[in-house]
Order: structure tokens, then C-alpha cells, then sequence
């Protein structure tokens, strides 16, 4: 705001108060103490009418101001401070447009003319600062919130012992809490916390026998319950002791079924702690009792009903409870857009909300719409380029890709990176999700340079978050990367890459943790592609060591791990230690995920064609015969009849091996039949090693009977 703007606008003010007070005229003490409070007193009513004037009121203060300096010589005297610096605020809990208790003192103070000149000073600083707050210029009203502070002290220093000043003007309590608003709302929550501190400590000096000291300390252990729960890592325990004794003087004083905006205000922030720590159940109970308060105060459609709706309904969509939460966020858009407006950040964030349901719900069509819908608000309340934008790019990326149209998320994706280049810092993590997602999308493609690129670029930022410690999100990018290497058969670079994902997770985790297991397998498979078997063959054995250890022996994830250890010593020959490790697969897979499993029976498959490799035909033909019987009982949408076919094919040349002619020839026209309903020629079928029109021609005499 433009200060010689504010002159302008205020002309006829000023042609009033210099005809009323002729500054040539020297005043008295008493006189001039009656100008200031007038001055005051009016600036207080223009700030306070319905159509504030927060120009004028400006003006007003400042005319007192003058006057106040001059009669105690206070001109020049009052130091500036320095830049205070600002966060930008991205979530809808630091809106002003919800309560969390934060602003306790939100009216400017009346002087009286008796008041002293110090007093009247500080109280024109504080009503100064208030108005900027108002008008959001927070520098300034630190300023004057800081030079309030230093006259009411008597000029000593904040950290010595302090008295609850208050002779009809404002007390430092007020002032402390107003330095630490404005620190909150620039993300300054430590400075803050120290600020609310010393209010902490000014009030509850006062508090013996006193309601209004008493009441002051709930609100002000509220304030830090606050800021405790907004720090960078949030401080849930510490925040949740705040709130519980703030809420239990709220109680204590007024009553325990009292119902006031305060102590609803409390229980609402009560609930988000439970939410944060996962206890749901507390939270929904925190959240409802406060939904009902506000209710009773406030009525249907207030903006802190609004807040509680929200945030019930996000604990009811944590929980999986779909229509409940949808049920409450219905609620909420009805309120936002009559209070907010129809193009406003909060309703495109509850937008997006109810597109998260019907995505869950598999409601594809319907929650593409919401996300469009979403984001067509957000640009228009924010623009273009703000992280809200960007995080509905990524939702709708995601849907898109979950629907198999890879060009439209592609396209969305790179868009959500655009915005989030522009409006994030260059490290942020969400860019890294970004740039995976594309990746993934490349990799889906089969364009591996590109996807690669991206996958480079994520972890090129990961490192520069981490600054050297071992971050496990880089081991997983590293994974992604060495995977694309292992698909294009790059293994000695796929080698590389998974051995220093080993490396990050080792370090971060130690050397018994799933996340090193899984690593130790993928290494294996490369190490088997680079037929180094033996190596392969140790770093499957300590992947099973840990899987043992941490999973126990009917894991699925420990039966992937056997099937590899069998493969390799199959190809090294050691046929019966193979088979022993390919029958604990089947095992497992039987207990972890039930017979009827494809898996389970895939397995099953494996073991008979062992058998037949040995010449153990009759083993390997009661392996087969029970897989097929187990494929057409499996309970499923649609046969695979593929598979049927495949099993009935090897059941086929089993008896081609035995000499069983009839039993071939059934086995056979059972799996051309099966090839047939899948959709597959005939040509599929192969006979001992060969396809069965191709040996029909090498070998005519054997025609019929094939």
C-alpha cells in the first residue's frame, strides 16, 4: 500500500483536525493528552465500523502518534527493526479464514485522556500494528508491535523479570501475543514459541484468584500448542500437553459443559494431533464433539463448522470409510462456496478431496471430472503457477495413468513439473515424485533413455537434500534406475547402481532389513544374467537369511527367493538340491497363498518339467495332471485357457515319452482345443520339442497319429 495514497484519501480528515488543533497554539499536558485519545478514539472507530477504513485509521493513528512524541520528546527515539522476512503459507490450517485460536486480541484499544503520555504511545503502536496486520503488511506491524513493547517495559530488556503492565491502555500480554502472531503467520515458529513464552510466564504470575489471567494462560498455552504442531517436525506430544491443559482451565473456569468458541476451537485442535499420530478413533471423537460446539455457537454454515467437517471427513477417508468422508466433504463445499465464493483455493482443495474418493472408489469418470473441476478453481482463485496447482496435476497424472492413457498423464505430469519448477524451491521432494512419475510413464513406454534422464535428474536433486547421509529414497530411485539397465541387459551397469542402492540402504537400515533383502535378490538376478552363479547363489542365500529372520518360513516373499536359489543350482547341475528348493517354493506359496494360487500352480508346472528332465516321467505326469485339475477349478472372472492349454500340451508329451498313444492324442486335442477358446492357432501346441505342423512335414509317417 502506497502511504502517499493514503494522505490523499484522507484530505478532509486532516483539514479537520488542523482547523480543531491549531499546532501553533502550545498545549498543555492535559490538552494535548485529550488530542491523542481523540485521535486514537476515532482511528479505533473507523477501524472497527462495518465499512473499515483502514486508511484513514492509519492516518489518524499516526496524527496521535506525532503528538504523543512531541509532548515527550519520543521523536527519533523508537528504533526501526530489521527486515522481518516471510514463509508463504500453502495449507488451508494457516488460512485466517478458520480458527485455531491463534489471534487472541483482535480489536484495537480505546485511551482514555488521563492516561499517561507512555502509555497512550504504546497503545497507538499496538492499534498502529493491529491495522497492519489487517492490511497483511507484517514488517510494519512488528515494528510498531516492538516499539509498543519497549515503552510498556519501562525500555529494559524483554528478558528480565516482567510485571503485567496495564493502566488503561495495553498490556504487554497483548503486545507478546500480537509479535507472536506475526511471527506464526511468517512461518517463524521458534521465535514465536519463545515469544508466547515470556506471555506464559507474564499471565500465569497473574493468575492466582484471577479468571481473566487465568483464561489469558489457556489461550496462551493454546498459541503454543499451535506453533508445536506447525514446526517443520511437528512436535505432536508437546503440542497435545499444550491443548489438554489449555482445555482443562477452559473447563476448570467456566465450567465443564461450557460452550464457547474457545474451548470448540481447542477440542478441534485436540483432534488434528490424533489425526497426526494416527489415532483415528481419538480424532474423530475430538472432531465431533467440537463440530456439535461450534454448531450450537455458530450454526450450520460457518466457516468453523466448515473446519471440522474437513477434518472429520479426512480422518473418515483415512480410515476407509469412502462415503462417510464423502458425506462430510459434500457438507463443506456447500459451506465454502456460499462463504468463500465458487472460485476460491478451499474449494478447489475440497474438489480434489471428493475426486480422491470417487478415484478410490475406481469412479474414474466421475473423479477426472472433480480433478478438472479442481483445478479449473484453483487456477482461477490462484493462478497458473502455486503448489496447489501443481498437486493437482499430479492427482490427475495419476488417474491417467492408472486408466493405460500414458500419453495424457505424460502430458499432465510434465505440466504439474512446469509449475512446480516455478513455484517450489529447486530440491523440493515433490519435484522428485514428478520426475519419477515421468519416468515411470518412460519406462512403461520402452523409451529407457528418457526415462532414465528423469530418474537421473530425481536422484541428482535427492542428493543435494540429503547433503551426503544415506537417504533410503535415493536407493530407491537407484533401483528404479539399475532396473531399466537389467531390462535393456546394460548388467554390469545395473551391477553398479543396485550395489550402491545396497550400500545407502545398508548404512540407513543395517544389514537385517527387508529393503537390503530385496536389493540382495535383484543383485542376484543380475549376477545370474552375468552367469557369475556363484556370487548369484550368495546373494540369494543372505537375501533368504534375512526374509527368515524378519518374515519366518511361509512367506511368499521367502518363496521367491527359494525358486531363485533353485534355478541356480539347477544350472549348476545339483538336480536333487534344486528339486529340494523348487518343492519348499511350492510349499510355501501353498501355505502363504493357497493351492488354487497361479503362482502355487506355476510352480507345480516347474517341478513336473524337473521330473521330466530327469526321466522321472510318471512324477512329472502327476505334477502336470493335478496343475491342469487345479486350473480349471481355479475360482476366477475368466478361465485361463491358455495356461489349460499349455499344461495339457506337457501332459501330451509326457505320454509321448512313455509311449501312451491314446492318452497323447486326448492330451493333445485337449490343448488345441484350450489354444483354440484362447483366442491362439494351433501352431501354438509343440510336440517333444518341436511344432506340431513343422514335424508333420519332417516326419509324414508320423502324421496321422500326430
Amino acid at each position: 500500500m502506497n502511504y502517499s495514497e493514503l494522505t490523499l484519501s484522507t484530505r478532509n480528515i486532516v483539514a479537520y483536525d488542523d482547523a480543531v488543533y491549531n499546532t501553533n497554539d502550545v498545549p498543555t499536558a492535559h490538552t494535548s493528552m485529550e488530542m491523542i485519545s481523540e485521535l486514537n478514539n476515532q482511528a479505533v472507530v473507523a477501524v472497527e465500523c462495518a465499512s473499515a477504513d483502514l486508511s484513514t485509521a492509519i492516518h489518524l493513528f499516526r496524527r496521535a502518534l506525532q503528538k504523543a512524541d512531541q509532548l515527550a520528546f519520543f521523536a527519533g527515539s523508537l528504533p526501526k527493526m530489521t527486515h522481518l522476512g516471510s514463509t508463504k503459507n500453502q495449507y488451508i490450517y494457516q488460512r485466517q479464514d478458520y480458527d485455531e485460536g491463534m489471534p487472541t486480541f483482535t480489536t484495537p484499544v480505546m485511551i482514555d485522556a488521563t492516561s499517561s503520555v507512555s502509555s497512550a504511545t504504546a497503545t497507538i503502536l499496538f492499534n498502529l500494528g493491529y491495522v497492519f496486520v489487517r492490511i497483511g503488511n507484517n514488517e510494519e506491524a512488528c515494528n510498531s508491535f516492538f516499539q509498543a513493547l519497549q515503552i510498556t517495559q519501562g525500555r529494559l530488556n524483554i528478558d528480565r523479570t516482567l510485571s503485567y503492565y496495564n493502566n488503561g491502555g495495553v498490556t504487554i500480554y497483548a503486545i507478546l501475543h500480537s509479535i507472536g502472531g506475526v511471527f506464526y503467520r511468517g512461518g517463524r515458529y521458534e521465535e514465536a514459541i519463545k515469544i508466547f513464552n515470556k506471555a506464559l510466564v507474564i499471565c500465569s504470575s497473574q493468575s492466582q484468584g484471577n479468571v481473566e489471567s487465568r483464561l489469558n494462560v489457556a489461550a496462551t498455552l493454546n498459541c503454543l500448542g499451535v506453533l508445536h504442531f506447525h514446526l517443520p517436525k511437528a512436535k505432536t506430544k508437546s503440542a497435545l500437553v499444550f491443548y489438554e491443559e489449555a482445555l482443562a482451565i477452559y473447563q476448570s473456569v467456566l465450567g465443564q459443559g461450557a460452550v464457547t468458541k474457545e474451548v470448540a476451537t481447542t477440542l478441534n485442535n485436540i483432534g488434528r494431533v490424533y489425526y497426526i499420530e494416527g489415532n483415528l478413533e481419538s480424532a474423530v471423537l475430538f472432531y465431533s464433539k467440537a463440530l456439535t460446539m461450534r454448531r450450537q455457537l455458530f450454526g450450520d454454515d460457518h466457516l468453523d463448522v466448515a473446519a471440522c467437517l474437513y477434518n472429520a471427513g479426512q480422518t473418515y477417508h483415512q480410515v476407509g470409510q469412502l462415503d462417510k468422508a464423502m458425506e462430510l466433504y459434500s457438507k463443506f463445499l456447500v459451506i465454502a462456496r456460499k462463504r468463500l465464493g465458487k472460485n476460491h483455493r478451499d474449494v478447489s482443495i475440497m474438489l480434489k478431496c471428493i475426486a480422491q474418493v470417487y478415484h478410490e472408489r475406481q469412479e474414474f469418470d466421475e473423479a477426472s471430472r472433480f480433478y478438472r473441476e479442481a483445478l479449473s478453481v484453483g487456477q482461477a482463485a490462484l493462478g497458473i503457477y502455486h503448489p496447489e496447482i501443481a498437486s493437482c496435476l499430479n492427482k490427475l497424472g495419476n488417474l491417467l495413468y492408472e486408466q493405460g492413457d500414458t500419453e495424457g498423464a505424460l502430458s499432465i505430469y510434465q505440466e504439474g513439473l512446469k509449475v512446480e519448477r516455478a513455484v517450489l524451491y529447486p530440491n523440493h521432494p515433490n519435484i522428485v515424485v514428478t520426475l519419477t512419475n515421468i519416468g515411470q510413464i518412460y519406462k512403461v513406454r520402452s523409451e529407457y533413455q528418457q526415462a532414465l534422464r528423469m530418474y537421473k535428474d530425481a536422484v541428482a536433486i535427492q542428493q543435494q537434500q540429503c547433503n551426503g547421509t544415506a537417504n533410503p529414497e535415493i536407493a530407491v530411485t537407484l533401483s528404479a534406475i539399475a532396473l531399466i539397465h537389467y531390462q535393456t541387459h546394460s548388467y554390469s551397469k545395473a551391477l553398479d547402481v543396485y550395489q550402491e542402492a545396497l550400500r545407502i540402504r545398508r548404512d540407513a537400515y543395517g544389514d537385517t532389513n527387508l529393503e537390503v533383502a530385496s536389493t540382495l535378490n535383484s543383485l542376484g538376478l543380475v549376477l545370474f544374467k552375468m552367469e557369475l552363479n556363484n556370487y548369484a547363489l550368495q546373494s540369494f542365500q543372505e537375501s533368504l537369511r534375512i526374509r527368515y529372520k524378519l518374515l519366518g518360513r511361509d512367506s511368499h516373499d521367502v518363496a521367491i527367493i527359494l525358486y531363485n536359489i533353485g534355478t541356480i543350482l539347477m544350472e549348476q547341475g545339483e538336480d536333487d538340491e534344486s528339486l529340494a528348493y523348487y518343492k519348499e517354493t511350492l510349499r510355501v506359496e501353498r501355505a502363504s497363498l493357497g493351492k488354487h494360487h497361479k503362482d502355487a500352480i506355476t510352480t507345480l508346472e516347474h517341478i513336473g518339467r524337473v521330473y521330466q528332465t530327469r526321466g522321472e516321467l510318471h512324477e512329472a505326469l502327476e505334477c502336470f495332471e493335478e496343475a491342469v485339475e487345479l486350473r480349471m477349478t481355479r475360482e476366477q472372472p475368466e478361465r485361463d485357457h491358455f495356461g489349460i492349454a499349455q499344461t495339457y500340451n506337457d501332459i501330451g508329451n509326457v505320454h509321448l515319452q512313455m509311449g501312451h498313444t491314446f492318452e497323447l492324442m486326448e492330451a493333445f486335442a485337449n490343448a488345441t482345443r484350450q489354444f483354440r477358446m484362447a483366442g491362439q492357432s494351433e501352431e501354438e501346441l509343440v510336440i517333444t520339442g518341436f511344432n506340431y505342423f513343422g514335424l508333420s512335414k519332417m516326419h509324414p509317417e508320423a502324421a496321422a497319429t500326430a
